[in-house]
């Protein structure tokens, strides 16, 4: 009989300890093939007072500020792929946020089946159901990973019951500013709807604020190619929206003057990793500071999305009267970037990098919300 003891600083959630135990018994009966009914597991809770590190217990005032377990309940809306990896980031790496629910339209989708295994309280009713959940009165944060014309919907059904609350939107609607977080992530912290544009956004508006921090962008173009496979029906239904989001964000995220945005669904198999491709045309400037600038931003976003990386050496050219459309004849820099996104695999196959992009980038957005609304004392 399989014994499991897990020693732990109180003030988790219940859904938190449930998944821990879950994940812990599937664990030991993999790895020694005892039965499930065999394995126990024991959590003890020690208070922050009890708790030292580094000569000073856990509970004990730092720099001034009172140290808190307390975190904000979020509620994930879309039971698809990208909620259902998104849940599993804040079940696994969440320090501001955990989870409230799972909210879906499918009672036999695999997230909210995800969900109840894992302890998160869930309903296959849309938002209209988790407006009837007793958690409900208890969420501060709402994620909605649907489509651009249900989060209008959604968004407006939450504001009339709750005026303040907050909603982090992977969908590319934009009803509110368009959010990167290594480039304005602390711009619209108090904002009650950001908008994460597109996993081509995500993955490339960085870079092109990267060369606009050096020299002034004329046009920038990105080519985002993802395997067809990790294409669900909600990025199918919103190719248009795809493109527009992210054109309009290229420059007014990234700085760029006019911004043009291309997707490819790649069908190869086995499925490729996502790739893109950020091509700028600048005013001339010192091309080690642009490289620079470039590979900053790279490490910097590697923080919350790890297989975010250069696939190659950062090209330039100097070009002469290019004519660009809605620009004219410009001449100037030209840099190309390309990228490669690996997905981490929390729930999606690693080449679904599009996906983890954005799961990743909307989490990193909730906790610096969070950690503003803790801070402040403001809630929905």
């Amino acid at each position: 009989m399989p014994l499991i003891q897990v020693t732990m600083i109180e003030g988790r959630s219940t859904d938190m300890k449930t998944a821990l135990i879950h994940r812990l018994t599937e664990a030991a009966v993999e790895a020694t093939g005892a039965p499930r009914e065999s394995i126990r597991v024991i959590l003890q809770e020690v208070p922050g007072a009890h708790w030292g590190v580094g000569g000073v217990p856990k509970s004990a005032p730092s720099g001034g500020q009172r140290l808190t377990e307390r975190k904000l309940k979020a509620a994930i809306v879309g039971s698809g792929n990208i909620g259902t990896d998104l849940m599993i980031k804040i079940l696994r790496h969440g320090e501001h946020v955990e989870m409230g629910a799972m909210v879906g339209i499918d009672a036999a989708s695999d997230g909210l089946a995800r969900a109840a295994r894992l302890g998160v309280v869930s309903t296959h009713e849309g938002v209209d159901g988790l407006t009837r959940l007793p958690v409900f009165d208890d969420i501060d944060i709402v994620f909605d990973a649907t489509s651009a014309a249900a989060h209008v919907k959604n968004d407006a059904i939450l504001r009339t019951l709750k005026a303040g609350i907050r909603c982090v939107d992977l969908t590319p609607a934009a009803i509110g500013p368009y959010c990167i977080p290594v480039v304005n992530g602390a711009d619209h912290l108090d904002a009650r709807n950001v908008n994460m544009v597109t996993c081509g956004g995500q993955a490339t508006i960085p870079m092109v604020a990267a060369v606009s921090r050096v020299a002034k962008v004329h046009y920038a173009e990105i080519v985002a190619s993802i395997s067809s496979k990790s294409a669900g029906p909600g990025t199918r239904a919103n190719i248009d929206e795809f493109t527009e989001t992210t054109s309009k964000a290229i420059e007014v995220v990234g700085g760029a003057a006019k911004g043009k945005a291309i997707i490819i669904l790649n069908p190869a198999e086995p499925p490729l990793i996502m790739r893109d491709t950020v091509y700028t045309l600048s005013e001339i400037a010192d091309e080690a500071a642009v490289a620079a600038s470039i590979e900053e931003t790279v490490a910097a976003v590697r923080r919350y999305v790890p297989g975010y990386r250069l696939k190659q050496q950062v090209q330039f050219d100097r070009v002469e009267a290019l004519n660009v459309p809605g620009v004219g004849r410009v001449s100037g820099l030209k840099t190309s970037i390309f990228l490669e996104v690996e997905g981490a695999a929390h729930y999606l196959p690693a080449y679904a990098g599009n996906l983890d992009i954005m799961t990743s980038a909307a989490l990193a957005t909730a906790e610096r919300i969070a950690a503003r609304i803790l801070a402040t004392g403001a809630t929905a």
